[in-house]
């Protein structure tokens, strides 16, 4: 293998699939990245069998070949190199980099063990703007749970209902869902909440379309040249709906970021009593209380417009990524009474919602 490619664009490529090379796993290889060459072009690939990435790059290609070397080594190196052309060469399974001021030589494994990377051949296709795709896994990724003893509460349930497309996630003590746009069809695939952290870091500020194909096993997103392929969850997602309430005791609509703040400044207080805040809607305020027993306590305030008073107590974190999920400035927060689940919702992201269940006091 001889090549020439731009450190820019190779680089660019390591930082987009070195993430998903696998250091713990008892395959050395996968701790690798696959350089290979197709077509005139650079194909930079990792997997850590559930997840793999692939990004193609321009480059001069003079000798077809395929390598796989380490990845982090080989992302922390190109990334310390001056913009220019690098020239490539393997011989002996050692990858030679030069370029007219640095000569370094990386030692590399044969591709013929780095595992096949996964295709979809079939399947239903479909693509959405990536702009929007984005919006709906950030408002819900975080939602997600990191608790592999119910493996289907650590992914991102994308599902159809009455000819619209859902993103939703839960870790069972908070739920976020949000409107993709209209969709013809059936579908119903649960992704890891890693492989949507992942992809939206590929997408970053892509206008691109992502076009998105799913079997019964794996789910692949491309967006231009990056393929990301993962291993679909299985297993029946909770039937989340029954939980969303349809009619609310107390609703209280306030400025989103005076609701943050005050939120925020209250769980300074909280730290003791694992987040806990009460929150008190009367008639034109909302206000937090939280005690502790060896800071002191605090009372924080901001005006709202409230339809039935009521107070319930709720995990302050939760309280404040839900609010850092939406982006409209008003924030409706509703509820009925200290046991049953609290909705955010806002007119300015219509299409949104965010629960949380509320702490026992």
């Amino acid at each position: 293998m001889k090549l020439q490619v731009t450190q820019e664009n190779l680089a660019r490529a390591l930082s987009t699939v070195a993430r998903v090379a696998s250091t713990r796993n008892t395959l050395p290889i996968l701790s690798n990245v696959l350089l290979k060459t197709i077509d005139n072009r650079l194909s930079i690939a990792a997997t850590n069998l559930d997840i793999a990435i692939t990004h193609q790059i321009g480059s001069k290609i003079q000798k077809t070949g395929s390598i796989t070397v380490p990845a982090r080594l080989m992302q922390d190196f190109i990334t310390s190199l001056p913009d220019a052309v690098l020239d490539l060469e393997l011989k002996d399974n050692k990858l030679s980099i030069s370029t007219d001021k640095y000569h370094s030589t990386i030692n590399g494994i044969s591709s013929e063990d780095f595992p096949v990377m996964p295709a979809i051949k079939g399947g239903a296709t479909w693509k959405i703007p990536a702009a929007e795709l984005k919006r709906g896994l950030q408002k819900v990724v975080l939602a997600a749970s990191n608790d592999d003893a119910r493996p289907v509460l650590t992914g991102v349930y994308f599902h159809d209902l009455a000819g619209e497309i859902f993103v939703a996630a839960t870790d069972s003590y908070r739920l976020a869902e949000h409107k993709l746009g209209k969709h013809k069809g059936k579908l119903n695939f649960l992704v890891p909440a890693s492989a949507a952290s992942d992809l939206l870091r590929i997408i970053g500020d892509s206008s691109d379309e992502v076009t998105i194909t799913h079997d019964d096993q794996q789910v692949m997103f491309v967006v231009g040249d990056i393929i990301l392929v993962a291993r679909l969850i299985e297993g029946n997602y909770p039937d989340y709906r029954k939980l969303i309430p349809t009619k609310f005791a107390t609703v209280a609509r306030l400025a989103r970021a005076d609701f943050i703040n005050i939120a925020k400044v209250s769980s300074l207080f909280a730290r003791e009593s694992a987040g806990s805040i009460t929150i008190n809607a009367t008639d034109k305020k909302i206000s937090i209380n939280a005690i502790a027993s060896q800071l002191g306590e605090n009372m924080a305030e901001a005006d709202a417009q409230v339809k039935g008073e009521g107070d319930v107590t709720l995990n302050s974190r939760y309280l404040i990524d839900a609010l850092n999920a939406f982006s409209g400035e008003h924030i409706d927060f509703c509820f009925n009474g200290k046991l049953e689940p609290c909705i955010l919702r806002s007119g300015d992201d219509s299409g949104y919602l965010h629960l949380v269940m509320p702490l026992r006091s």
